[in-house]
């Protein structure tokens, strides 16, 4: 069973909308037509290194989960890490917290970790929200973090100004990533129809997904989350150098459906959770910055 905080979220998110319909978004959702929107379209050539970022080194302390919540909302994969700490319908026990600091965040402010999101694509030459000089990769993973130092909870972070940071790894075709399969040991088979979720017990690390040694390398910038209500003040973190998923771990996420086991979909659609990626958006003068030349 979901904890409190984690059904309220997900009740109370917008649920009424399609990424197949994603240019119709800022009709109902105001924000979406915002300046400073994503994802982006990252031109590395571009990008404006800025050695303050290598002054003030990306700090991530992540706790291991004993237990992890995975679930599919008929939009993405959503996991959510417990820690050992006591929950409470507001937030973890502080002295149980998985946080980053540093790097582009504000000074003395820490960033607590709230969920972990997919993206992928019916193909492997698409599924990535961001691209890297024109180029998409099958998948995107997005660390979901809220500013735990200036705002009681993650509803109260979004929207706000440097409330939301987001880490985001690019996923390349390559060996069997054994993080993801410790979580998914058999298939995602269990929450093949939205609304399913299932808790593991394996131990789970969110750090190891990231590109450890190389987290010195990253691009940055201002933007918004890329669902709606698509609200900005959200700080875009990009790992230069992707993670692995074998081609058969990916194919696992493409087999999940957008609709409830007692469903069906309608007008002949096929119903499969696929190409779940906003389109790029205009930097509109943003500056992406990076940590390295």
């Amino acid at each position: 069973m979901i904890s409190l905080v984690r059904t309220v979220r997900v009740k109370e998110w917008p649920d009424d909308y399609m990424y197949a319909r994603a240019s119709e978004w800022e009709e109902k959702y105001p924000a979406a037509a915002g300046q400073s929107q994503s994802p982006i379209n990252l031109v590395s050539n571009n990008a404006k290194f800025d050695p303050v970022l290598l002054e003030r080194p990306l700090a991530i302390n992540y706790f291991t989960s004993r237990e992890t919540d995975i679930l599919n909302d008929g939009h993405n994969v959503i996991i959510f890490p417990k820690n050992r700490g006591v929950e409470t319908s507001i937030r973890m026990d502080p002295s149980a917290r998985s946080v980053v600091s540093g790097g582009p965040l504000p000074s003395g402010s820490e960033y607590e970790l709230s969920d972990i999101r997919f993206h992928w694509g019916r193909y492997s030459t698409r599924g990535s929200e961001h691209k890297v000089n024109g180029k998409a990769f099958p998948m995107e993973v997005q660390l979901v973090h809220w500013n735990a130092t200036m705002y009681p909870n993650f509803e109260e972070a979004v929207g706000k100004e440097k409330g939301i940071c987001i880490m985001s790894l690019f996923v390349q075709i390559g060996k069997e990533n054994m993080g993801i399969r410790a979580l998914f040991p058999e298939s995602l088979a269990e929450i093949a129809y939205k609304g399913r979720q299932k808790t593991t017990n394996a131990p789970f690390n969110p750090v190891g997904l990231l590109p450890e040694p190389d987290l010195r390398d990253y691009w940055t910038y201002e933007g918004s989350l890329t669902m709606p209500p698509c609200f900005e003040g959200v700080t875009w973190i990009l790992f230069r150098y992707p993670m692995m998923l074998s081609a058969e771990q990916i194919d696992d996420f493409r087999r999940l459906y957008m609709y409830s086991k007692d469903q069906r979909p309608s007008n002949g659609c096929e119903g499969r959770l696929l190409d779940n990626f906003r389109p790029v958006k205009p930097l509109n003068g943003r500056v992406v910055r990076a940590s390295f030349q």
